[in-house]
């Protein structure tokens, strides 16, 4: 897979936008990143998992995932390499992080659409 269709997976996603932070494309919901293209030159798309699930991630298809260096990765933080993906996988992964953003901000009470009017790029 390519950071193309990282983006394309990640925009087929409800009340998905893409923005940027630092430089790098970047994907939210409600307003709240869940997914990034910041390690995209290294052949990477990067995913924000809980530690829990990164771990079942690295054990099911450690050929596939690999948490982010230092204490990002040990709150989850995760790679996935592109090159390694198929389609079912990447939506797979996707979808889990966007899963879990939305949990979050259901429980923190931030609304999908949060975002809904500043520039950014929607679906």
């Amino acid at each position: 897979m390519t950071a193309k269709d990282f983006q394309r997976i990640a925009l087929s996603l409800d009340g998905v936008e893409e923005g940027s932070h630092m430089g790098a494309v970047d994907f939210r919901v409600g307003g709240r990143i869940f997914a990034t293209l910041a390690s995209v030159k290294q052949g990477y798309g990067n995913l924000m998992l809980t530690p829990e699930v990164q771990a079942e991630f690295l054990a099911e298809r450690p050929d596939l995932f690999l948490p982010i260096h230092g204490g990002w990765g040990k709150m989850g933080m995760t790679y996935i390499r592109l090159a390694e993906a198929d389609e079912d996988s990447l939506r797979g992964a996707l979808h889990s992080a966007w899963k879990l953003r939305m949990d979050k901000n259901k429980k923190s009470g931030k609304s999908a659409g949060r975002r809904a009017g500043k520039a950014a790029k929607s679906r």
